[in-house]
């Protein structure tokens, strides 16, 4: 088996692939990658059982067709490191695959590539196509509220959901809740949702770009799966019910504050440098034409911002983690955003002024 391919070629769809490789695995092969060469197409394929990566690339092939599996890291160590525009010859001989360009020789140890882990073939019931950007756009929004490492397993991933015309991501860990909806009249979806595991929505988010271009994405019963000209994505599933976020939603608040989002931000990550590290709480004083922001820590350290407003109601005191609300301002891209209150012991909902495409509830703290 010999092959050979330009540097820049097999670069990029090996970083493409990296993110699904097993990094402290207990079982070797999981820490290779898998090249099959089918005529003068080469196509590399990367899982840690939960994850598979496919990318293609075009080489100049001079053998027979076959199939070997190469260590991930060190692969993709040599490739960086050789000068740009090198061509790399790949020769694969028993349970070794030499690499030649240039004046450089490597020599790496292979693995049986009939050991190599397949994702079983499975069919998509529901399949729809979404623009990169849209999709990026739907996870970004809401990612930051996945729960990490929750024994509530299926918080700690994004609940996508179908239906009509409508796609929807949700994620949750207990204190905060996001959501955000695209509508697309091309679409006529059954109804339907599943759990993207953490790892999966980070990898997505890693692979997507925001550009106008067209993907493949399915839903099956244990996977999701994205196929785009250059990768093809494919996730297990997290096997859970995702609770009913719809009873959560505050349906009291009678008191809207629209504000700068910036000026608000500003003023936030200044008084956060001063609360309790742990909680990271800070007290929000509206009355008529002020909002007084307020925290302090342990150590009797205290912070006080003060922003003009428009709040025409009764004055109203409620404590934040201040952490999770500078989270929605940095996913809100409108300028101005929303606040929707009814008291300090309910939850406030936060989104932008004008879109309306993303929603965000936070619970308040007592403090």
């Amino acid at each position: 088996m010999k092959f050979s391919i330009n540097r820049e070629l097999l670069l990029k769809p090996l970083l493409l692939v990296s993110g699904a490789v097993e990094r402290k695995s207990t079982l070797p092969i999981l820490g290779n990658i898998l090249f099959e060469i089918s005529k003068q197409s080469l196509t590399i394929t990367a899982t840690d059982l939960e994850l598979e990566m496919v990318a293609y690339a075009d080489i100049d092939n001079q053998d027979d067709d076959g199939k070997l599996t190469i260590p991930a890291r060190k692969l993709l160590d040599i490739c960086k490191s050789l000068p740009e525009n090198s061509l790399i010859t790949f020769t694969a001989q028993d349970d070794t695959v030499k690499l030649s360009s240039g004046r450089s020789r490597y020599s790496l140890s292979t693995l049986p590539a009939t050991d190599f882990p397949n994702i079983e073939e499975w069919k998509g019931d529901v399949e729809f196509k979404l623009l990169k950007s849209e999709l990026l756009r739907l996870i970004e929004s809401t990612h930051f509220s996945m729960a990490n490492q929750d024994v509530r397993y299926y918080l700690n991933g994004m609940s996508i959901e179908s239906e009509g015309n409508e796609i929807r991501s949700v994620a949750t860990d207990g204190h905060r809740l996001a959501i955000c909806k695209i509508s697309n009249d091309s679409l006529a979806l059954p109804a339907r949702q599943v759990i993207v595991p953490r790892k999966g929505i980070l990898e997505i988010i890693r692979l997507l770009s925001p550009v106008d271009e067209e993907v493949d994405v399915y839903l099956g019963s244990n996977h999701i799966r994205i196929i785009d000209s250059e990768f093809s994505f494919t996730s297990k599933l997290v096997d859970g019910r995702f609770p009913d976020y719809r009873r959560v939603l505050p349906r009291n608040g009678d008191k809207i504050f629209i504000t700068d989002k910036e000026q608000l931000r500003q003023v936030l990550s200044r008084a956060s440098i001063l609360s309790n590290e742990k909680f990271k709480g800070v007290r929000l004083n509206f009355s008529h034409s002020l909002l007084k922001i307020t925290a302090n820590n342990p150590e009797q350290e205290q912070a006080e911002e003060e922003l003009e407003i428009d709040f025409p109601y009764e004055n109203l005191e409620v404590g934040f983690n201040v952490s999770y609300v500078l989270d929605v301002l940095s996913a809100i891209k409108d300028e101005q955003v929303k606040f929707t209150l009814a008291d300090a012991n309910s939850s406030v909902v936060i989104e932008g002024a004008d879109s309306g495409e993303a929603l965000y509830v936070v619970m308040p703290m007592r403090l």
